[in-house]
């Protein structure tokens, strides 16, 4: 077995929002660039793409380290307290970003999307083009306070 794997980003987000506003994030334009280390043609054929995952480095957040394994989701009060890995909450164990955003335009070394709700200068660790056959099987449920926090995100 070898040593520890260096995660290395291969981009980062230029343009869209410079503060972490929780709400609107839908007509939110950026883009993401991609660092010198990546080679050319790695964008080939993601025009034909309507959407794509984004995988970030939430490198301003706060991360809740163990003092901290349940809360309020927005700090809603009146909405059940539960663990921080049942939530998305940007201040995370981990500090990975996962986020599924609109593909507007491509170019050789830059992709810009539509709904990433990161920041401006975020790290972009990888991208994956949106696969509808990955999409979840089955019925999808989730808890009533989801549409509490999610009303007005996008």
């Amino acid at each position: 077995m070898s040593g520890p794997i260096e995660i290395v980003a291969l981009g980062t987000v230029e343009g869209g929002r410079t503060e972490n506003v929780d709400d609107a994030w839908g007509a939110v334009e950026a883009e993401i660039v991609l660092a010198d280390h990546v080679p050319d043609g790695a964008l080939e054929g993601l025009e034909g793409f309507s959407h794509l995952e984004v995988i970030t480095l939430l490198d301003r957040a706060v991360d809740p380290g163990s003092s901290e394994s349940r809360r309020h989701p927005r700090g809603i009060a009146s909405l059940p307290s539960v663990g921080v890995l049942a939530q998305r909450h940007k201040d995370r164990l981990g500090r990975i970003g996962l986020s599924r955003c609109e593909v507007v335009s491509v170019g050789e070394r830059r992709v810009r999307v539509r709904g990433l709700d990161v920041i401006d200068a975020t790290p972009v660790l990888d991208l994956k083009p949106w696969f509808s056959a990955f999409g979840p099987r089955g019925e999808v449920v989730e808890p009533d306070w989801v549409s509490v926090v999610t009303g007005a995100y996008f």
